[in-house]
């Protein structure tokens, strides 16, 4: 039997895609995605839950996401699981675990998407998605 490796996430983007261009023109851009479930307790108070994914985008998707999106913005992004390790500087192992979006889809009504402050904004202050590990440097290795 063969496995299935999917993922469908609604979120709302952490800070500002940035777009970088690997050997060939690749472009690849990574994002923190925040997903938020929002339930009630046996007394009855509403509490939320918030989840923290990396999404990495390949290629035309992140051309889009490079252009459109920004912090704070909605979007439905599918795509697989990837777990990737790296040595820091200190010669630590590293882990990251990062999902490689294959279908994207904006959300955010079409007045929210080109302003840079939405509701959704207001969730995501004081998070500093400056701790997501680094992006590899595959060069060549790329298998498509």
């Amino acid at each position: 039997m063969r496995g299935v490796n999917r993922v469908m996430l609604i979120g709302n983007l952490g800070k500002d895609p940035h777009m970088d261009h690997l050997e060939g023109n690749i472009g690849v851009v990574k994002f923190p995605l925040a997903t938020t479930e929002t339930f009630k307790d046996r007394t009855g108070k509403l509490n939320s839950q918030t989840e923290w994914h990396t999404v990495v985008l390949w290629r035309g998707l992140a051309e889009l996401a490079s252009k459109y999106l920004h912090k704070g913005s909605l979007i439905y992004v599918e795509g697989r699981l990837r777990t990737r390790s790296w040595e820091d500087k200190e010669g630590n192992k590293k882990f990251a675990t990062e999902v490689v979006g294959d279908n994207l889809i904006m959300l955010d009504k079409r007045g929210e998407m080109n302003g840079h402050h939405t509701a959704a904004t207001d969730n995501l202050e004081g998070f500093n998605g400056d701790d997501l590990p680094p992006l590899p440097d595959i060069g060549e290795s790329l298998p498509f």
